[in-house]
């Protein structure tokens, strides 16, 4: 719709496409939340009730490319101020890590010391999510600032602080 009230009535809009977001705020309701989130709260609860272990839907073996909330808000700047094309522009953080891959680090960065059982009978999706994020750095400048871990710790610290209300 951008691009054809840009095109019919000079419209001045663009249109960008932020992979899957996550940071602080985020939704940790487990009926609606991304893996993310939903894996966050899972780890943590789990190690607060001294469970042995943590199901996780699928293999494992998707994979997925996340940005920070900030970095994409960023983004966001970058091309209001900078960036006047109609053509459409993917705002990632250019890597991918797969949902085993995250479920580690999410369970390692919580504590949790039990296993992580892999739910084959639930679908992994789709085999592979990410985004060619070249022409947001080449059109405007924007490249993602925040390291995936930090910004796992930060979210996480966030949940436990503020979002388990």
């Amino acid at each position: 719709m951008a691009q054809a009230y840009r095109e019919q009535y000079n419209f001045n809009s663009i249109y960008l496409l932020p992979v899957n977001l996550y940071g602080p705020g985020d939704n940790f309701d487990p009926k609606s939340s991304h893996v993310i989130p939903a894996l966050i709260k899972k780890f943590y609860e789990a190690k607060m009730n001294g469970l042995e272990e943590v199901v996780v839907w699928g293999s494992g073996n998707a994979t997925r490319e996340f940005l920070y909330v900030k970095d994409c808000a960023e983004a966001i700047v970058l091309a209001t101020e900078k960036y006047n094309k109609p053509d459409p522009v993917n705002i990632g953080a250019g890597f991918e890590i797969s949902i085993k891959d995250l479920a580690n680090k999410i369970k390692e960065i919580i504590g949790f010391d039990g296993k992580i059982v892999w739910d084959n009978s639930k679908s992994d999706g789709q085999p592979r999510r990410s985004l060619d994020t070249s022409k947001a750095e080449k059109e405007f400048g924007f490249k993602a600032k925040t390291n995936f871990d930090e910004g796992l710790k930060k979210t996480i610290n966030w949940y436990i602080n503020y979002g388990r209300k």
